[in-house]
């Protein structure tokens, strides 16, 4: 069993920058594809980025490549979202997910969920 948990949201203007981090607590940290999702108001929930478990690949949703950055801290058990130059269509509950050792841009595939965190992106 995997928990997760998300911090790092707000609210934050047109332009701005936020970094979401994702703590996991699990002994095999670095066996698992770590990712982000987000799900908007009405919308399905949706890939945003995820990174490899072994070469530290990252891959991203053509809407947010070159503006989101994800890393992950292997000896702290915790992946982060950089989050620049944010859009008003950014604005999401984020979810961090954890998946072993294969990444999915399918949500139905991802092993485990955080509890989410709000973003917020105001026009």
């Amino acid at each position: 069993q995997v928990q997760l948990v998300e911090s790092g949201g707000g609210l934050v203007q047109a332009g701005g920058s936020l970094r979401l981090s994702c703590a996991a607590s699990t002994r095999t940290f670095s066996n698992y594809v770590m990712g982000w999702f987000r799900q908007a108001p009405g919308k399905e929930r949706d890939f945003v980025a995820h990174i490899g478990w072994n070469d530290f690949t990252t891959y991203y949703a053509d809407s947010v490549k070159g503006r989101f950055t994800i890393s992950r801290d292997n000896a702290k058990n915790t992946v982060y979202l950089q989050m620049n130059s944010l859009k008003p269509e950014d604005t999401a509950v984020y979810y961090c997910s954890a998946s072993y050792r294969t990444g999915t841009l399918d949500r139905r595939n991802v092993g485990y969920w955080g509890q989410g965190t709000q973003v917020t992106v105001s026009s």
